[in-house]
């Protein structure tokens, strides 16, 4: 008799391990998380990679540390890195292992360059796969998608605020306004994006004659006959638009040989390219002083915990706008899984559209202090901002709310 209740005992307790087990498994209390990083980990834009990944750890570390997704049982958020290396093709292709290899994905961020970007979403869209980005280019969220989501200024709304803000810099600190520019720029989509305004309607506008319009593609072997034609124009204003750091410093350099760097020529950039450590590291710091770009992210003075914080952690010399954005979006990813209640993909893009967060997620990015999505999934108060290399140092310039110095135009 004792043998039977005992052996009805440990079948009881046994039962009630695996119901125990069961449950926890539904909750999700005990697992993992998987959010996603694709972008480029091979090739000339590799260092960007590196960067979004230290941002996406460090941020994640921190999510966990401070107890994961409460609303799932403290579940941690566990990173998985597709590289989409350096062509558009190899970025579709990494973005369809992402979604056959990895089913438990339920969110991801990246790709870097919009034209990746670009390809990535269009299969990340037929996997209902929601993704977060910082590419520029307008096309991501123009096109009736479901599941992008943009959290950065367009290509489009860079021009548009930037080019009459450069304009303003250059009346109040030479009182001249300029009246030629010229362009070099590779042939990405983020390019084209922020070029295609100022081409159509803003040159007119502004009164500005186009006297160099130049297009490469990356990455550049030669610089000279492109700064060989800047020279041979003399522009008063020169967009330089490379996105691959490789790009820019041979640019840069060739500038200078020509007797149009260290800031004798107004040289305006678009993106993080030409703001990145590895530039000071591998070149003349003196060849960078003055250089401008125009970004959707960038560092602010209401930032410097979180700068130190950044240095100290991850030994970089100031955090990139890849790295502010990338674990911005971590943040954004613990709100909308917390919203969602659930590791699911369709879970986690309701979350993301009906978001509208003050604070907290939103201080990452610049604008109206909101996340908050529209219809297209682009995100409603995105604005640009200015930055220049001072002493050795990319510094936000504009907007005044935001600057950490006031910007600096040559004098002639």
């Amino acid at each position: 008799m004792k043998t039977g209740i005992s052996r009805l005992a440990k079948y009881a307790a046994i039962a009630a391990a695996v119901v125990t087990a069961s449950w926890s498994g539904v909750s999700g209390a005990a697992q993992d998380v998987e959010v996603g990083l694709i972008a480029p980990m091979s090739g000339p834009w590799a260092r960007q990679g590196e960067v979004m990944k230290l941002a996406a750890d460090l941020a994640i570390e921190r999510i966990n540390a401070e107890g994961g997704i409460r609303s799932l049982g403290g579940a941690k958020l566990k990173l998985s890195v597709f590289d989409t290396g350096d062509t558009v093709e190899k970025a579709k292709n990494a973005a369809q292992r992402m979604v056959a290899n990895a089913p438990d994905l339920v969110v991801a961020t990246g790709a870097y360059l919009s034209s990746f970007t670009l390809a990535v979403t269009e299969v990340t869209e037929r996997a209902k796969l929601p993704v977060v980005t910082f590419s520029y280019s307008d096309l991501i969220t123009s096109r009736g998608f479901r599941y992008v989501f943009q959290t950065s200024a367009t290509g489009d709304q860079q021009a548009e605020g930037s080019l009459p803000a450069i304009m303003e810099m250059a009346q109040k600190a030479s009182g001249k306004r300029p009246k030629k520019i010229g362009i070099v720029m590779d042939n990405t989509a983020a390019s084209f994006a922020f070029v295609k305004p100022i081409k159509d309607h803003q040159l007119k506008k502004l009164g500005l004659k186009l006297v160099v319009d130049e297009v490469f593609t990356p990455p550049l072997s030669n610089a000279t006959p492109l700064v060989q034609r800047v020279r041979s124009a003399r522009p008063d204003v020169l967009f330089l638009l490379p996105t691959a750091i490789s790009d820019a410093k041979l640019l840069l350099e060739k500038m200078n040989e020509f007797g149009l760097g260290k800031g004798r020529l107004p040289t305006i950039s678009n993106g993080a390219a030409i703001l990145d450590p590895d530039l000071r590291a591998n070149m003349d710091v003196a060849q960078l002083e003055g250089v401008m770009s125009v970004v959707a992210d960038w560092t602010t003075a209401a930032q410097k915990d979180f700068i130190a914080d950044v240095k100290r952690k991850t030994q970089q010399p100031w955090p990139t706008q890849h790295f502010v954005t990338t674990y911005g979006d971590m943040w954004i990813f613990k709100a909308a899984l917390e919203a969602a209640g659930k590791a699911d993909r369709e879970a986690v893009a309701k979350a993301l559209r009906e978001m509208d967060i003050e604070g907290g997620p939103a201080v990452y990015y610049p604008g109206n202090g909101r996340l908050r999505f529209d219809a297209n999934g682009r995100r409603e108060g995105a604005s640009l901002m200015i930055v220049q290399w001072q002493n050795g140092i990319p510094v936000t310039v504009f907007p005044a709310k935001d600057a950490v110095a006031a910007p600096i135009w040559p004098r002639h």
